[in-house]
């Protein structure tokens, strides 16, 4: 049996915590796994991030392994087969705004060099490193996801409101949110 202390809001299932001790709050500088958070927060924009992470590897296969190239050219007949498919969230304006969402991160990684150098310049470069005791102190959103949220939207990016870019934050380790007794926390 695991003994070691864990973020509160992933103890009891077994998938969450898999995420939470191998994934959640780890710096990522890849632009393919950014994305592929980026979608999942999509989705999972008022919905629990459990459904979403259920549906993980359902929206991998739907979503041609989350490649950004090959989702930015998606036909109305693509479209109309990921609302057929209910091993993922059939929800039509987040698989459109996924398209869209697709095309403007290939039009900053073209600015920028690329999407992790544009995404993580609001942070410096360096995970913020908070300091809760317990998760339901760490915020829903911040002054930094505000504007990351905003220019996000500005450069085309649908369902990016600031919680969401938070929760992305969180997973990528753009910010620390894990608990600081959390075995995790002086890990990522």
């Amino acid at each position: 049996m695991d003994t070691k202390h864990k973020c509160g809001w992933c103890v009891g299932d077994a998938l969450y915590e898999a995420y939470h001790d191998k994934e959640w709050g780890v710096p990522v500088f890849d632009d393919a796994t950014i994305f592929e958070f980026l979608i999942l927060e999509t989705f999972q924009a008022g919905l629990s991030w459990i459904t979403v992470l259920r549906k993980r590897e359902n929206f991998r296969k739907a979503f041609d392994g989350f490649d950004y190239k090959k989702i930015a050219n998606y036909t109305p007949s693509k479209i109309d087969t990921l609302l057929q498919d209910a091993g993922i969230i059939r929800n039509k304006l987040k698989v459109k705004a996924t398209i869209t969402n697709a095309q403007a991160f290939i039009k900053i990684q073209e600015e920028f060099g690329s999407f992790s150098r544009y995404i993580w310049a609001f942070v410096d470069g360096k995970p913020i490193k908070n300091k809760y005791k317990n998760y339901k102190d760490a915020p829903a959103n911040t002054a930094i996801s505000d504007v990351l949220s905003k220019d996000l939207k500005k450069r085309g990016f649908k369902f990016v409101g600031s919680t969401v870019v938070y929760a992305h934050m969180q997973a990528t380790g753009m910010v620390n949110d894990h608990e600081i007794g959390c075995f995790r926390y002086n890990q990522v």
